[in-house]
């Protein structure tokens, strides 16, 4: 078994408004010789924008911004901007992002070329009501009844917002594309999805129609064992290895105190990433620490966003929502763990 060795908190609240309730889920990128992280801020009411800093080394905070870098400025992501990813792909920054305009939460994405200007691309998830997405996705065999039972509420009216969307978060961009193609992880309750595309323009209405009508063969991850019962989140982007794609997410389930929110880790395939090639049996890491167990939501270890430098892998992770911390893990080792664990048709 690998060993965690959890380094604690590395980002705290302010009292600057904008992050005044919380910081948390952090997007991170090692480039031009620093770590750059971009985080969700919570003001209150639970309004969330993008902060920004610069790391001099991974637990080191070099400099920080007293404003939001990612804000939100449509209608869409009227509440809050949330949850951040980003990679770099062909000389381009992509960050992924919740866009919540306070009914629906849905994936968004943002592009940049310098990491400071932003260009905002919009919803790049399917937007449907959760009728018409049960519809199309047991076209040909029935679906895991907790679909229905985390997905199927009724439209409801919240200021001009008249229309409730199945929410399609956790967007995260693998950091290359395989044979040409983007391939992009998201989440529906409670499974884990994937979808490839040669352009982003092709994510249509059409699309996204013709993907769910073949939905079950897009499910890459389902839980499966007990500290994941209740559904799966995709956590940091995928890290290439010679033996497969790293993918650590998050597990939840339920106890009689609430909902717990676990690390998790699995590999899936180098050139066809729709394959599980092995997944842990038991979470990477769990809340334990004083700073995981108590904030504005108990009991949560997210992971959002990695690095590795040295063979060692840092995993950044919104602890109880309310703030960030950091846990490292030896890359050789967990994957030999991993190898430990693979599944044979793989």
């Amino acid at each position: 078994m690998p060993t965690v060795r959890k380094q604690g908190i590395v980002l705290h609240k302010t009292n600057l408004g904008f992050e005044a309730e919380g910081v948390l889920n952090p997007a991170v990128i090692w480039y031009n010789g620093s770590i750059h992280m971009y985080y969700r801020a919570v003001a209150k009411h639970n309004y969330s924008s993008i902060g920004y800093c610069n790391l001099l080394s991974p637990l080191v905070i070099q400099s920080r911004n007293n404003t939001p870098i990612i804000f939100p400025q449509f209608a869409y992501e009227q509440h809050g901007t949330e949850d951040p990813r980003i990679v770099l792909i062909d000389h381009t920054f992509y960050l992924t992002y919740t866009a919540y305009d306070g009914v629906n939460a849905l994936g968004a994405l943002a592009t940049s070329t310098d990491m400071v200007n932003w260009t905002k691309h919009g919803i790049i998830v399917p937007q449907l009501a959760y009728k018409e997405f049960n519809r199309l996705a047991t076209t040909q065999n029935p679906i895991n009844e907790k679909y229905a039972r985390y997905n199927a509420i009724g439209n409801t009216t919240k200021g001009t917002i008249a229309t409730q969307y199945l929410w399609d978060k956790n967007v995260i961009l693998f950091p290359r594309k395989i044979d040409g193609k983007y391939y992009m992880l998201h989440r529906i309750k409670p499974d884990i999805q994937l979808v490839s595309f040669y352009d982003f323009s092709e994510l249509t209405t059409e699309f996204w129609q013709s993907y769910l009508l073949h939905f079950q063969a897009n499910i890459v991850l389902a839980p499966k064992y007990d500290f994941g019962v209740s559904y799966l989140g995709g956590g940091c982007p995928p890290i290439e290895t010679e033996h497969g794609w790293l993918l650590i997410y998050h597990g939840v389930h339920d106890t009689i105190e609430g909902y717990v929110y676990v690390a998790c880790a699995a590999l899936l395939k180098l050139d066809n990433p729709y394959v599980e090639v092995s997944r842990l049996p038991y979470p990477l890491f769990i809340p334990q620490e004083n700073w995981e167990l108590t904030g504005e939501v108990n009991n949560v270890c997210f992971p959002t966003g990695a690095i590795v430098l040295n063979h060692e892998l840092y995993i950044y992770y919104g602890a109880a929502d309310e703030r960030i911390a950091v846990a490292v893990v030896n890359l050789n080792e967990l994957i030999a763990e991993l190898l430990l664990h693979a599944i044979p048709h793989a």
